[in-house]
């Protein structure tokens, strides 16, 4: 049965590996390749918008009626349209298209969460083995899935920058616009600095015919291979429903729980510090200083990071405990905002274009796998809406951070993400406390284990 329960987490890892390696290599690219009147960055404030309102109501609904499976292969599906969508980009055809994107996006990733914690908790059960196996058990499958996961940065990166690179009008940057690059850039300055010449429009073409194609074969495999496990479930809900309001608002909820309350800084946070990666610094210092060509280099070298990271986090928890790795984290990421902040690119650093990316891919490794860990543990008999939350409340910082990304200056951008993760230190150990000497009946840490009292 362990054997087949990894057959289905190396399968659904591989489905999402292959619709983000579409979606990832193109949400990386909005920024410079429709940067006229913003409108990359507000397509994806719309798909972070929708989200938001997905996240809220949508994933305890519909993963009751259809199961886990039959969600994320639906949820696939609105994905593929959002690429469809930049074949002719305009606002016509991005925002409907980030519309039906943002979505799916709740239910897809509560679907995904949901199904790795039954899995874990299912095969705990067999083993007759306690609530600390099923964590243990979680942290494996959530390590393997970001591991898998976010390869997909690589290879839609290592598309894009194959791709792009064989466009025969990359212009040379002229080295008094290399002044507006980094925190000396503002809005109003993006349009007269660095290299945001767009690539040949057959080049455009070819990628996003790719990224359709490897959408398609994501909502395949899952379709095809996973298992249902949740099938029975999911027919007696059906037969015997819930009043519809008490499914419907069962996401906003669970929001009375101050253990949730104090999880959600950090979740902020963690889309906020994604959110930064790919949208600012891919715009105002990859593409400024190197030319677009470069964002799919750089942004392999954080997938290859991320990737390997959560593998390795997701081993090393049960021994090192959270507290330790979101310590890792914040300190990674504080260094890179900080370097940031006092950094101005020029093509002769190449070396620092890769190493902020690394770093950043390490911290993101944390954030990812062990958020989604903790989620999982704190709300074992609420998974739907825990992990709609976590996708709600990521949301918001994905939102938070395109939404003002045209109105501020770089510099506000950078100090507006080091207080998000100054805030989210300080509600974490809080967390930690409040289940350390919580009342009895709630979980409770040793290290990355967790025991009922």
């Amino acid at each position: 049965m362990i054997g087949l329960n990894m057959k289905n987490i190396l399968v659904l890892s591989g489905g999402f590996v292959c619709l983000f390696t579409a979606y990832g290599g193109l949400q990386s690219l909005q920024s410079s390749l429709n940067a006229e009147q913003g409108m990359g960055v507000t397509s994806l404030s719309v798909i972070y918008g929708a989200l938001v309102l997905s996240a809220m109501f949508v994933p305890s609904i519909l993963i009751k009626n259809l199961g886990c499976k039959w969600t994320i292969v639906a949820s696939m599906g609105c994905y593929v349209t959002y690429s469809c969508g930049n074949l002719y980009p305009g606002w016509a055809t991005l925002i409907p298209t980030s519309a039906v994107l943002g979505a799916a996006g709740g239910p897809l990733w509560s679907a995904k969460c949901t199904y790795l914690a039954m899995t874990a908790h299912l095969q705990a059960e067999r083993e007759g083995r306690d609530s600390s196996r099923a964590q243990d058990l979680l942290n494996q499958y959530f390590g393997i899935f970001f591991a898998m996961f976010q390869s997909s940065a690589v290879w839609g990166n290592l598309l894009s920058s194959i791709i792009f690179s064989q466009d025969t009008h990359i212009a040379e940057i002229p080295e008094e616009a290399l002044q507006y690059c980094g925190v000396g850039l503002c809005a109003d300055d993006f349009i007269q600095s660095g290299n945001f010449t767009r690539p040949d429009q057959k080049l455009v073409y070819t990628l996003l015919g790719c990224y359709i194609g490897v959408g398609l074969v994501a909502v395949a495999l899952v379709a095809l291979f996973v298992d249902n496990i949740d099938r029975d479930v999911a027919k007696e809900f059906r037969g015997n429903r819930e009043p519809f309001c008490s499914t419907f608002l069962a996401t906003v909820r669970l929001l009375r729980d101050k253990k949730l309350l104090l999880l959600i800084p950090m979740t902020i946070y963690s889309g906020l510090e994604q959110s930064f990666l790919w949208g600012e610094y891919t715009k105002n210092y990859v593409t400024c200083a190197l030319g677009i060509h470069f964002i799919g280099f750089t942004m392999m070298c954080f997938g290859a990071c991320d990737s390997l990271c959560s593998f390795v986090f997701g081993k090393i928890a049960r021994y090192t405990g959270r507290i330790a790795l979101f310590c890792l984290a914040a300190l990674s990421n504080f260094a890179c905002i900080m370097g940031l902040l006092f950094w101005r690119p020029h093509p002769d650093h190449s070396a620092v274009f890769f190493l902020i990316p690394g770093l950043w891919g390490m911290a993101d490794a944390v954030w990812q796998t062990q958020i989604n860990a903790l989620y999982g543990v704190l709300f074992p008999d609420h998974t739907e809406a825990a992990f709609a939350n976590y996708r709600l409340w990521e949301s918001v910082g994905f939102l938070m951070a395109f939404g003002y990304s045209s109105y501020f200056c770089l510099s506000t951008k950078v100090y507006l993400l080091l207080s998000a993760l100054a805030v989210s230190l300080i509600t974490y150990p809080l967390l930690e406390y409040l289940v350390r000497v919580g009342p009895p009946g709630l979980v409770k840490y040793n290290k990355g284990s967790t025991q009922e009292t």
